[in-house]
């Protein structure tokens, strides 16, 4: 049977009516940018935040002036009764304004100060471990049982957000971030083929090296700009520049791919 083509007039990259797609750590950097960019795509927006109110709220105005419906929402995603207080939520949303979720973008993480693992606390790797990769995994389950056909849902897009960190080790900086985005690399992989034919594509991308403020919660506020020697393009990304890649492979315009994962990394 031949495959479905669309329209050469479709605009293939903007969201179905009444799609709405979740953000974690939605409050800045590449969360803040991937829900702006969406916006303008016609998703309405749910932005997930650990704890700056203020600056979500912020976004959310934003994302209102364009047009579109926008909430922010606290939950901590390294606590899995948070995150299925935070999907209740949503819950309530999509059935009150008539939408339904379609995308969800795990974008929440953290980093720590530059360390080796000989010097690492076990509270430090807990951390870690709990927000970059059960965060993820958390959410991504909850997402998968509200798109997938097998749960009677119409399908949808997760990306998770890994790091060329994941390819490279940092060693001597943050060897248990690595592994944490190493991890979500595969966890991509295998979830994207367990829900293939379910109507859910999941993707990921790999940012590299970003001027963003996670730099400066790792106690390195110029660390973007001090390795652009290393970087072929010889610059830090934009956050603009990841969330491109993210909305993309939310929308309709990717809709065979899944199970990717995507270096936006200037060649790192």
């Amino acid at each position: 049977m031949p495959a479905t083509l669309h329209p050469a007039s479709t605009p293939t990259h903007l969201a179905a009516a009444g799609s709405l797609l979740l953000i974690t750590g939605g409050s800045r950097g590449i969360g803040a940018a991937t829900a702006r960019l969406a916006a303008q795509a016609g998703w309405h927006v749910v932005l997930g935040y650990a704890s700056d109110a203020a600056a979500a709220e912020a976004v959310v105005a934003e994302l209102h002036a364009l047009g579109v419906m926008a909430w922010a929402l606290q939950a901590d995603v390294a606590d899995e009764a948070a995150v299925g207080r935070l999907f209740s939520q949503v819950d309530t949303l999509c059935a009150r304004n008539a939408l339904v979720l379609r995308g969800l973008a795990n974008n929440a993480g953290v980093v720590d100060r530059a360390q080796r693992l000989d010097e690492m606390s076990g509270e430090r790797l807990r951390r870690m471990v709990a927000v970059n990769l059960l965060g993820s995994l958390y959410c991504a389950r909850e997402a998968v049982r509200r798109m997938s056909t097998r749960h009677g849902g119409t399908g949808g897009a997760i990306v998770n957000l890994s790091s060329v960190a994941g390819r490279l080790g940092a060693p001597g900086q943050y060897v248990d971030y690595a592994a944490t985005k190493g991890a979500i690399d595969t966890f991509t992989l295998g979830l994207a083929r367990e829900v293939a034919t379910e109507g859910v594509r999941v993707n990921a991308v790999r940012p590299g090296v970003i001027d963003t403020e996670i730099h400066a919660s790792g106690g390195q506020p110029e660390r973007a700009w001090q390795l652009a020697p290393q970087i072929p393009m010889q610059r830090p990304g934009a956050a603009d520049e990841v969330a491109q890649a993210v909305v993309w492979l939310l929308s309709p315009a990717a809709s065979y791919t899944t199970g990717a994962v995507l270096d936006v990394t200037g060649g790192r």
